[in-house]
């Protein structure tokens, strides 16, 4: 079973159509779908209740009692999740779950010396200041900690469950996972998926924020990955 992860803050209004891609996506595979809801304010309990009522797979969701951001919505998803893949997509409808067989498929396809599949958005639709912000930020990250990894920021990723539950969380780890996963001795894959507009609301976060706070982890990562050695593979030699 895949579990599919949505981190998500009064994303009430996007909700519906997104679980609506989902099911198509996802038709002959064994699935659920976790709603990590950080302290929502607006319908999205209301709006979850419903659907899990009309939909044909299970939607679970998990409320934050107060905000904690999207990488510990994150983190709370992935300790929840029954699969023994994660798959993950933001709530605000901008990543297209029709990519999600296609990261799936992928991971189970590539061995056991991968552990993740990153993907990465062209045909960006945000603003040119929030693309030129996030493109330095991508290319300083590169730099620093080669993930090799142009496109950190997408939500769309898969990930072997028992790899994600290993990483450290903290608030900002979801713009580092590749290069956390890479620290665990793991290679990573890639996949190019068409981003789409926001349909309904905006983003809970601004460009400056995610600017300062990036640098911070940025510079707390490298400092990790610098103290952290690699993980060696741990074989059990049987004498019985």
């Amino acid at each position: 079973m895949i579990s599919i992860v949505i981190p998500c803050r009064n994303e009430a209004q996007n909700i519906p159509l997104l679980f609506e891609e989902i099911g198509a996506a996802m038709t002959g595979r064994s699935f659920e779908v976790i709603v990590v809801d950080d302290a929502s304010s607006d319908a999205t309990a209301e709006v979850l209740a419903e659907e899990a009522a009309r939909r044909g797979y299970p939607i679970r969701h998990l409320r934050h009692e107060r905000t904690a951001g999207q990488s510990l919505a994150l983190r709370s998803g992935a300790w929840a999740a029954r699969g023994a893949m994660v798959a993950t997509l933001d709530g605000d409808g901008q990543n297209d779950p029709r990519y999600l067989p296609e990261l799936i498929d992928a991971l189970r396809q590539a061995g056991p010396e991968y552990g993740m599949v990153q993907g990465q958005r062209v045909g960006r639709r945000d603003g040119l200041a929030k693309r030129m912000a996030s493109r330095f930020a991508n290319g300083l990250r590169r730099a620093l900690l080669g993930d090799d990894t142009r496109d950190t920021g997408c939500g769309l990723k898969a990930v072997h469950t028992d790899i994600l539950r290993r990483l450290p969380f903290f608030d900002g780890t979801h713009r580092f996972i590749p290069a956390l996963v890479i620290q665990e001795g793991f290679k990573i894959l890639h996949r190019d998926v068409v981003d789409r507009p926001r349909r309904h609301g905006r983003s809970n976060y601004g460009i400056l924020d995610r600017g300062l706070q990036g640098a911070v982890d940025l510079a707390g990562v490298r400092w990790l990955r610098r103290r952290r050695r690699r993980m060696p593979k741990v074989e059990e030699i049987r004498y019985r």
